[in-house]
C-alpha cells in the first residue's frame, strides 16, 4: 500500500530550486532514498511557475513515514526550509482499495 506526498515548495528570487540543490548537495536526498520503505524521492520544476519546486514522495506505507518523520534529517529539512523561507502546500494519495 504505497503513499504519494506531493510537496510543493514555493519561494521567491529562486529559493525553491537552490533549497532542491542544497537537499542533494548535501546528501539528504540520497539519505532518505535509502530509508526502508522509501520508494520514491524526487523534485520536478513545473514550467509555468520558476519559483515553485515539487517534491513527489513515495512511501510504502504509513509506518515508514512514521519512522522517516522521527529522524533527524527533519529537522534538518525545517531548517532548510527556514533558510530559503520557504512555504509548503502537500497533497496526500493512498491507494485505490
Amino acid at each position: 500500500m504505497s503513499i504519494t506526498v506531493n510537496i510543493y515548495y514555493t519561494g521567491s528570487g529562486g529559493a525553491a530550486r537552490a533549497f532542491a540543490a542544497e537537499m542533494v548537495s548535501s546528501g539528504l536526498v540520497e539519505r532518505i532514498r535509502a530509508e526502508e520503505g522509501n520508494e520514491r524521492y524526487a523534485y520536478f520544476f513545473p514550467m509555468d511557475d520558476p519559483e515553485t519546486v515539487l517534491l513527489v514522495d513515495s512511501w510504502r506505507d504509513q509506518a515508514a513515514i512514521d519512522a522517516h518523520h522521527k529522524t533527524e534529517m527533519m529537522a534538518r529539512i525545517a531548517q532548510l526550509r527556514e533558510k530559503y523561507r520557504l512555504r509548503m502546500r502537500v497533497e496526500r494519495y493512498l491507494p485505490e482499495k
